[in-house]
């Protein structure tokens, strides 16, 4: 089959989780077409240069400086519908003349059609709120399940409930109260599955960023103000995609814009500490290599979704 792989563009974790997926595709017999644009796009790109690419609609997003995104997302929200909709009438284009068997999206809630089964990925089935909102999740959880019910099935990249009860990585975002009728557990997604490599002790910390700006540089410069009057050797891994990896130094912390997956695999492997966003496929790429245990969880200021993931991973450690 020819399939479409789509992953939204916010950030680098819908794409890095789509890599495994795309191997596993591959590995099946079929042929990968990639979709999207922006950053995660190029870092599929660098992954797989050998496939063809159609665009898809932009989504230039940015966060807030402060601790509250509220604001932010709602100045976002008519961008986020508009891209939406391009998307679906953009894949209702390539339909008329590509040969498309199937499509895969990672949160781009446009790319449903009736002329081919459309496959929707996401961890968040239940989509957290900010305080005061929370009170509005059912009602979002219910237009979010309309959105859902347009596609033919829906992954969620999480293993299911656990008989003691656990509710894999993501807790209760992908383990609602009732699961949508068309919806599968896949199991957990990370490109390091797979790599094998000894452990690289040169960095006694490993810093990988990501994220949207300006908190992904907010970020950057909070840990470089952390370390750079201690003894510890840093490694910052900037999630800077569209850059050269050209290496810069600042007194003990050494930053690139990005690293291939072996050579960032070794580098965490060795390290006493790692750190990084808490993001979704941050979590499955440090729990595929046993890696949760020395991580450090920061949550970007604002996002319900990852203060959840890292208040409950936390948790689970105890």
């Amino acid at each position: 089959m020819n399939i479409l792989v789509a992953p939204l563009n916010w950030g680098l974790g819908h794409a890095s989780r789509c890599i495994p997926l795309i191997r596993q595709l591959q590995a099946e017999g079929h042929t990968i077409i990639l979709g999207g644009d922006g950053e995660s796009l190029t870092l599929l790109r660098k992954h797989f240069p050998d496939l063809r690419v159609l665009p898809l609609a932009p989504l230039h997003l940015t966060y807030g400086q402060g601790h509250r995104q509220v604001l932010a997302m709602l100045r976002a929200l008519p961008r986020i519908i508009r891209s939406a909709r391009l998307d679906h009438r953009m894949l209702t284009n390539y339909l008329s003349y590509e040969q498309i068997d199937q499509v895969i999206s990672d949160n781009r809630f446009g790319l449903y059609s009736a002329k081919v089964p459309c496959i929707y990925m996401t961890h968040q089935l239940v989509i957290p709120l900010p305080h005061p909102w929370q009170w509005l999740e059912p009602l979002v959880a219910k237009l979010h399940g309309k959105l859902i019910s347009r596609f033919s099935e829906c992954w969620i990249p999480d293993e299911p409930l656990s008989p003691d009860g656990r509710k894999g990585y993501a807790g209760r975002l992908s383990h609602p109260a009732i699961l949508p009728a068309n919806a599968k557990y896949i199991g957990i997604l990370s490109r390091f599955a797979g790599i094998n490599c000894q452990p690289d002790s040169t960095y006694s910390v490993v810093a990988v960023l990501s994220g949207l700006e300006p908190q992904r540089s907010l970020f950057e410069k909070e840990i470089i103000r952390r370390y750079e009057n201690t003894d510890d050797t840093v490694l910052v891994v900037r999630g800077k995609m569209q850059l050269p990896p050209t290496v810069t130094r600042h007194r003990n912390i050494t930053l690139i814009p990005w690293l291939d997956d072996s050579h960032l695999v070794a580098y965490m492997l060795g390290a006493k500490r790692i750190i990084c966003r808490s993001g979704y496929s941050s979590v499955m790429d440090l729990a595929a290599l046993g890696l949760l245990g020395k991580a450090e969880l920061h949550p970007t200021p604002g996002q319900p979704e990852q203060e959840y993931l890292s208040t409950y991973l936390s948790s689970c450690k105890q």
